[in-house]
């Protein structure tokens, strides 16, 4: 069912990237041309770029650029809950952090680099959803290279339940955990950071005392930081439209990259390459 590209099994370091980024993070026609940015950024770090999905009834890890041309804004949204459904039923399934992280526990990948991971939503209190995201890292025996959590959710709420999962969230050359779009303004991080190879040595350190899952928050190097004004616009706009559950995210992504002028779109791209290239150096430094 698992499919791993010839590269990637002989290659010594590794770094998994996720397809719902490239379906459904970006405006149509878009991701596709971000995916093989971060693949580039990724290959010229020293790294061998692993981007996971379902295709054809397959798992695959490792995908041709003609592949990932087929994950448009038509493709099944996969968690891990979702990959033996769409394994099975074919098509074409773009897997989240979560699934891509159930991918990697299973193929032996320790690193993956994606934009901001899942987390608890705001208003938690009221309408208890917190994304997959969190537990399968806290399961998952990888490091996390991300821009923190999504801006649309609980950053704090999220930070604390990472901290529940014994999730060790380190931040790359900061105290706080970034806010996705903004470099500033977040809860402090458990660990501070100075370099890939000092993240690489705390993850190793972390599994061998039997930890799983790592989150390494890099901040990204344009902050929009005008931005939460137009997240709780983008939110009021999808309650009043019912827009709900998976659908969530990309609507108030489309919203913040038309209201902003296009410059969260900017940041978003920027930060997806900047983390994949982070990502290839902790990938190298494990790789010893």
């Amino acid at each position: 069912m698992i499919e791993i590209a010839p590269d990637v099994r002989e290659a010594r370091a590794v770094v998994a990237l996720e397809t719902t980024l490239v379906a459904h993070g970006f405006p149509p026609g878009e991701g596709v041309a971000v995916g093989l940015e971060a693949e580039r950024a990724v290959r010229a770090a020293g790294a061998t770029p692993a981007t996971i999905g379902v295709l054809d009834g397959k798992i695959r890890v490792g995908l041709g650029e003609d592949e990932l041309a087929r994950f448009d804004a038509s493709a099944r949204k996969v968690g891990s809950r979702d990959l033996a459904a769409a394994a099975v039923q074919s098509g074409v399934g773009a897997t989240t952090v979560g699934g891509t992280l159930a991918v990697c526990r299973k193929a032996g990948i320790e690193v993956m680099s994606t934009g901001g991971i899942g987390g608890v939503h705001r208003g938690w209190n009221e309408n208890p959803d917190v994304s997959s995201d969190l537990l399968e890292l806290a399961r998952t025996r990888s490091l996390v290279v991300s821009a923190g959590a999504k801006s649309l959710l609980d950053v704090p709420a999220t930070l604390e339940l990472l901290e529940s999962l014994a999730v060790p969230v380190l931040g790359f050359r900061t105290d706080e955990l970034p806010l996705f779009y903004s470099a500033r303004g977040g809860p402090r991080v458990s660990t501070r950071v100075e370099s890939a190879e000092e993240a690489a040595a705390i993850a190793r350190a972390h599994w061998e005392l039997g930890g799983a899952g790592l989150l390494l928050a890099r901040p990204p190097d344009e902050s929009v930081d005008d931005v939460e004004p137009l997240i709780e616009e983008a939110l009021r706009e999808a309650k009043e439209r019912a827009v709900e559950g998976q659908d969530v995210t990309p609507f108030v992504l489309s919203f913040l990259h038309e209201a902003s002028g296009g410059r969260t779109l900017a940041a978003n791209r920027a930060l997806v390459t900047a983390n994949a290239r982070l990502a290839a150096e902790v990938a190298r430094a494990l790789a010893g």
